[in-house]
This record gives structure tokens, C-alpha cells and sequence, in this order.
């Protein structure tokens, strides 16, 4: 085991409060880690946050300072303690139609013109991505907007993608159960595709077959190489470019734009813009691009 530094001693000493010591050295070094292998920006607001999660951590492996666990990260047995690390600082907050206008938006700019189009044929192909969908509402919000607006979806080549980085919340997407309260976010002209289950208070939602099925879940982490193809009609990316540095939305919006057949569709979240010139891309809406044709 590594020893204590003197800084991280008196960082101790100062707030007692802690169970463990927990540097400026510390806070820098694992925020650096995050950075490098989530491209998530920790700025110093996040110190406790940062704190509190990973102390979990610590005791889970037994380590007596965050030094020796920033080693433990960057060791040869590091490997699987990685994916705790990212599911520890991830952060996710969600609900079903959050941000409404964008569902309208999609509803009758993508979802309802793609009936118009195909309806006849049930032949159409559509390809929507929900990047950084955290535990699933996102997605599943699509799902019952799709559902709703393309008679017969089933016959059309209708599918979505849903990635996180967070193997946790993406695990119960998959499983697609929610708390009975989650219903009050969600329209009642969708409750007939959801599944209720005991109290109708303190019992679960499950998604029904049907928004399951159309709906892909896996692990992506967008700082990497994306096992994707496209080309996308719609893709979502709300409230994940908020914990990156400029240069990082830059290049992750570039590499959306690739993607998004032209004339189609990016949403991103209310808190964040894009700043400067993104050729390929037209604002149409609040948070609402369109590839130019």
C-alpha cells in the first residue's frame, strides 16, 4: 500500500468529516482519468460528488486513500474496477418526455411524414439513435410516439438504438420497469402499450413487447469507435454534451452529422448549444438541427 502524502494528512485533518483523505492531488488525478477515457469535463464543483461515489469504491476494494486507488486504476488489475469507475462518475437523470417539444417535433417531422411516405407499402426503413439514453425513458419515449404515429410499425424495418456508457443504467433499460409513478410523465394515449404490475402506487411499469421490440440497448462509449453505420433519421443527444469541453462537442457533433442521412434530425438538451460553425447543420427549432438535404 502506498503511504499518505502530507497534503492529503492535513486535507484530512481539516475536515474530519471524511472517512478518507481526499487531496487537490487526488481530485486531479481521477478527474484527469475521467477525462481521458469518458471525455467528461469534472470541474472542481464536482469534487464531493466525485468524493462520495468513489469512497464506495474504496471501501468495495479495501483501500485506505484515493491515491492508492488511482493506482489501482492504472495497475495491470485495474481492468474491471474501469467500468465501476465510469458507472460511479456518470451522472444520470432522465424521465419519460422530458423535454416535450422535441417528441412533437419528432412526431410530426419524422415519425408522422414516415407514415405518410410508407404507410401504404410496409416497406418503410427508419434507424433512430438515443446516445447517452441512461435507464431507458428516452428511448422508450420514441418507441411510443413510433408506435402511435405508424399504423402497422411492425411491418416496416423500424428499429432504435440506445447507448450508454453506464452498464448499470443500461441494464434496466433492457428490463424496462419503472416505479407505477413514473406514469403521471407519461400522456394517457400511450398507457395501453405499458404494463402495470402490483400497487398501482408502489408496484412497477414494464414496457410492453411491442416498444421493447424496437428498441436495441448497448454499451458505447462516445470517446471511442462506433461500431455504427447509419445512416440515421433522427438522433438524440440531450444533456450528455453538458459534461464535455468545447473541442469534444465539436468533434462528437461532427461525427453525428456523419451519420444523420441528410435532411434528418439531431435533438440535443435544452441546457447546451452549439457554438460556432457546424457545416451540414441547420438550427430549425429550440435545440433542433436538421442536416441539410
Amino acid at each position: 500500500m502506498s503511504p499518505r502524502s502530507d497534503s492529503a494528512i492535513a486535507i484530512a485533518e481539516i475536515d474530519p468529516k471524511r472517512e478518507f483523505p481526499f487531496s487537490d492531488a487526488d481530485f486531479r488525478n481521477l478527474a484527469e482519468y475521467a477525462y481521458q477515457h469518458t471525455g467528461i469535463a469534472l470541474s472542481e464543483s464536482k469534487r464531493d460528488l466525485v468524493y462520495n461515489r468513489l469512497s464506495r469504491r474504496l471501501r468495495a476494494l479495501g483501500l485506505r486513500t484515493f491515491r492508492e486507488y488511482h493506482e489501482f486504476l492504472e495497475g495491470p488489475q485495474g481492468g474491471g474496477e474501469k467500468e465501476r469507475f465510469i458507472n460511479s462518475v456518470s451522472t444520470n437523470h432522465t424521465r419519460f418526455f422530458r423535454e416535450a417539444h422535441h417528441f412533437t417535433h419528432f412526431r410530426t417531422s419524422v415519425a408522422a411524414n414516415f407514415a405518410r411516405a410508407h404507410g401504404a407499402s410496409g416497406r418503410g426503413r427508419m434507424r433512430v439513435w438515443s446516445a447517452g439514453c441512461s435507464t431507458g425513458e428516452e428511448p422508450y419515449t420514441i418507441a411510443m410516439v413510433l408506435k402511435k404515429e405508424i399504423p402497422g410499425i411492425a411491418r416496416h424495418d423500424v428499429r432504435m438504438l440506445a447507448t450508454d456508457i453506464d452498464t448499470e443504467v443500461l441494464s434496466k433499460g433492457a428490463r424496462g420497469e419503472y416505479s407505477a409513478s413514473a406514469l403521471q410523465e407519461i400522456p394517457a394515449e400511450f398507457h395501453a402499450d405499458i404494463e402495470r404490475k402490483g400497487d398501482r402506487q408502489l408496484g412497477k411499469l414494464q414496457m410492453g413487447e411491442a416498444l421493447r421490440s424496437l428498441i436495441t440497448f448497448r454499451q458505447l462509449n462516445l470517446m471511442q469507435s462506433w461500431p455504427v453505420k447509419g445512416p440515421f433519421d433522427a438522433i438524440f443527444c440531450r444533456n450528455v454534451m453538458i459534461y464535455f469541453d468545447a473541442p469534444t462537442k465539436k468533434s462528437l457533433v461532427e461525427r453525428f452529422t456523419k451519420l444523420i442521412r441528410p435532411g434528418g434530425w439531431l435533438y440535443i438538451g435544452h441546457s447546451e448549444s452549439l457554438i460556432g460553425a457546424h457545416p451540414g447543420l441547420e438550427l430549425v427549432g429550440r435545440t433542433i438541427y436538421r442536416r441539410e438535404p
